[in-house]
């Protein structure tokens, strides 16, 4: 009795000293701007030997809390990049003590301080546990223009010269607006949105299972401003484009102009703000095309050479609205809309030379020319609207409901004209493939939060459901006899709903953090055809796993891994098989069946932070399965297939690196690169025709971006984005490269600022991009040239200041679909 009653004792013991423990707790704020500071460093160290004794981050509030600290003297460290370090010698805690620090202020570093004075610039980069946060601020060749033009800057991202946006080499990846999806595709998305209004850019690579898993490239969050204090905040923006150097003799001239506003009002529990802009951005520009195909029964090869006009008449406008209710601490509210309309048109205007001769003997047996004047229309008419309520519980957990609702009344049409030459006034073919394909959807979630242990456990139910009612007709004049007329018309209907659920845990212990976690989704997908009586559905039932280990060797050296599996979905116009004569030369055709392709990708990394800057570096592998590429094929003697269909497995083997730079007080510098290894292959069928795929090589991204502060009120900068030739399924894209420079001034100490900016500088062949495939029986190169030596003045003017995160909404659908 004597032994059980002394180890009852100690235990006893025990317990009440573990329950007497001292906390410290506090709110990190910026000594400028008085706004937290979220992923603070802070760290409590034995005042007797500086042994470390706990270490935290601080969370997006800027609050900071140390638990379970025995009784004693300590010294408090807090550390974040580009501020002075913190430090809060003889902190003595005695049992059971909560210590409340307040306000923690963090003052910029002197470094930082004079690039506020000269500039108000904060830290350019951030490496997090899960992604990369660049400021937006610092690409000066962006104002004025869209998102597109930020984010193209980045490591893991390049744009070419279709405007089409690849993240680690693939144009899948997931685009969130503030934290939450959009359904459209980036470039649509992106492109209506000034650069103007963009705060950060947030690039997650390996997403954790909370997130959609839809995209091989990953997430690119864009965190849009929201003014910073009470009261009233106003920024406008202006630009206007100057007459054009290069004459490619084209039919129009480029129009270049837009603006945009943000109001913000804070007062009390409301948070109120409206935006709007204007952007017109036309492309002039040029192609040459050199194409054959093969008809082996006949014997023959026919040769269609073109050369011609190639430009763009760009223009979209839209409002966005949000308000933002705090009714008390435990409850808030917010709802927005957004109203969008965009327009695209493009003229291919081309002239042809036909040839078709002997095989063997190379005999010329019909030759013709022809001019082939095309007008491709794209518009569509945006709206989306959310609405969502937050509640905070005792403990600290939160429930968050969220529902969307979107729709996009996406229409256009081509028009193909077949003109003699050179008296083009005779019409030999008129072929009009008008459409409207109109699309809605809902999104439902239901988010909840907890507490545990030494981090967070996060659970939640996702339901998404989209319709699209797509008609196609397909005029010809004068008729002809068509054997598949009728497959060139008819109406298309599909449908996608997901339901999915998912569960995890995200914490640190000691020197270690971690995120675990696992999503099920069950997916069903329908597309019925007017010339097709039997409905193609697919059903999947899959689970999403995700992990995630970081390890901070020291204060500025972190390692990381991770693991995630992700699913790239087919859009609507990939399933849609009624073919559109996209050019003279080409039908363009999607397949119902079509599977989505599956992700298995693992990332080994490391980030280092110091006192002039950050650097990163991640290694990562990809396995698909089931890529989807557009692979052509021959239709007839002089109009090749793009289909669109799976192409057996590829894997992709890649390297990514980054660093940001203050080398002076005057000199900035930020480099971004990713280089990586894909191959494709597989036997493959293209409408009934076997195809064998087997193409590989390296290829890579280079973006670049020097700031030199020349006065207190100038600035220069230059930059430049590279993408190098890269391999496709039948062939490659050649590389494409875009430097660009601008000059700063401001005025009324940093409130009113004017830029020139001289885009797509004509040097080393830049803004041109051949694009070559090939098969048995055909052969096609396209180069793309597109203007050069854009000169641009963007002017500005901000009421107040701006911070992140103004929650204006994006279409999903109108990126996705357009």
């Amino acid at each position: 009795m004597r032994r059980v009653f002394c180890l009852t004792l100690i235990l006893f013991k025990c317990y009440f000293v573990l329950a007497q423990t001292a906390a410290i707790k506090g709110r990190i704020i910026d000594g400028q701007t008085h706004q937290p500071i979220e992923y603070a460093s802070a760290a409590i160290f034995k005042t007797a030997d500086s042994s470390l004794i706990a270490g935290t981050v601080s969370k997006t509030n800027g609050n900071v809390e140390l638990n379970k600290l025995p009784a004693g003297h300590y010294r408090l460290k807090i550390v974040f990049i580009g501020y002075r370090n913190f430090i809060k010698t003889d902190l003595q805690l005695s049992e059971g003590q909560l210590l409340d620090l307040g306000d923690i202020i963090l003052q910029p570093s002197d470094q930082l301080l004079k690039e506020v004075s000269v500039k108000g610039q904060q830290a350019d980069a951030v490496t997090r546990i899960d992604k990369q946060v660049y400021r937006a601020g610092q690409f000066e060749a962006a104002k004025g223009g869209s998102a597109i033009d930020v984010i193209k800057n980045l490591p893991s991202v390049s744009v070419n010269g279709e405007g089409n946006i690849n993240m680690r080499g693939s144009d899948r990846f997931m685009v969130l607006i503030n934290g939450k999806p959009v359904i459209t595709d980036a470039q649509t998305v992106l492109s209506q949105m000034p650069a103007n209004v963009v705060e950060n850019i947030e690039v997650v690579t390996s997403p954790s299972a909370k997130y959609d898993p839809d995209g091989r490239g990953g997430i690119l969050n864009i965190i849009t401003k929201k003014g910073a204090v009470d009261g009233m905040t106003l920024a406008l923006n202006a630009q206007g484009g100057l007459p054009s150097i290069d004459d490619h003799g084209n039919s129009r001239k480029p129009l270049r102009f837009g603006g945009d506003a943000t109001l913000n009002y804070r007062k009390g529990k409301w948070d109120l703000s409206v935006s709007g802009n204007y952007n017109r951005n036309d492309n002039a520009g040029y192609r040459e095309g050199d194409v054959y195909t093969k008809n082996l029964p006949e014997g023959t090869i026919t040769r269609f050479p073109s050369t011609g006009e190639r430009s763009f008449k760009k223009y979209n406008y839209a409002g966005r609205a949000t308000a933002n209710f705090t009714a008390n601490a435990a409850n808030s509210f917010s709802g927005s809309l957004f109203l969008g309309q965009r327009y695209q048109d493009r003229i291919a205007d081309l002239l042809y030379h036909n040839t078709t001769s002997g095989l063997n003997s190379n005999d010329l047996v019909r030759s013709t020319t022809y001019f082939n004047s095309n007008l491709q229309t794209k518009e569509g008419s945006f709206t989306l609207s959310s609405v969502d309520y937050t509640h905070t519980f005792d403990n600290k957990s939160t429930l968050t409901v969220n529902l969307v609702y979107e729709h996009a009344g996406l229409h256009g049409s081509t028009r193909n004209r077949n003109l003699q030459y050179p008296n083009t006034a005779d019409t030999l073919q008129y072929v009009y493939n008008p459409y409207k394909r109109p699309i809605s959807g809902y999104r439902f979630k239901l988010d909840h939060s907890l507490p545990l242990g030494n981090g967070k456990l996060e659970s939640g139910y996702q339901l998404r459901y989209d319709t699209q009612d797509g008609q196609f007709d397909y005029l010809v004049t004068p008729p002809t006899s068509q054997p598949d007329a009728n497959k060139f018309q008819g109406s298309f209907h599909a449908q996608n709903m997901i339901n999915s659920v998912y569960s995890q845990y995200s914490g640190k212990s000691g020197k270690w953090e971690y995120n675990g976690g696992l999503r099920y989704e069950y997916a069903t997908r329908t597309v019925d055809l007017s010339y097709d009586p039997n409905r193609h559905q697919l059903d999947l039932s899959n689970l999403f796993p995700s992990a995630l280990l970081q390890y901070s060797i020291s204060g500025n050296w972190k390692i990381k891994a991770d693991y995630g599996k992700r699913i790239n979905r087919t859009t609507n116009l990939e399933l849609n098989p009624i073919p559109e004569r996209e050019h003279s030369e080409t039908l363009e055709e999607g397949d119902p069946d079509l599977l989505p392709e599956f992700i298995d990708q693992v990332e080994l990394g490391i980030n280092h932070t110091f006192s002039t800057g950050s650097f990163f570096a991640t290694a990562y592998y990809q396995h698909v399965k089931n890529p989807i590429q557009r692979l052509n094929s021959v239709y007839t003697d002089t109009i090749l297939n793009r289909i669109y269909t799976n192409a057996g497995t590829a894997r992709q083997i890649g390297f990514e690196a980054g660093t940001n730079l203050q080398l002076t007080s005057w000199w900035s510098f930020y480099a971004g690169a990713n280089v990586f290894n894909y191959h494709i292959s597989g036997d493959i069928h293209i409408l009934g025709e076997p195809v064998a795929v087997n193409n590989q090589r390296w290829a890579y991204t280079f973006n670049a971006n020097t700031t030199f502060q020349l006065a207190k009120t100038w600035s220069v900068q230059a930059n430049v984005n590279y993408l190098s030739k890269r391999p496709t399924a039948q062939g490659e894209d050649a590389a494409y490269f875009i430097p660009n420079t601008s000059v700063r001034k401001t005025f009324m100490n940093g409130r009113f600022a004017t830029t020139l900016q001289w885009q797509n500088i004509g040097i080393f062949n830049a803004a041109q991009q051949r694009i070559t495939t090939s098969g048995t029986a055909f052969y096609t190169t396209t180069n793309y040239i597109y203007e050069t030596n854009i000169l641009l003045i963007n002017m500005s003017f901000n009421l107040n200041r701006f911070a992140s995160k103004l929650k204006l909404p994006s279409s999903e659908l109108n990126d996705r679909e357009f």
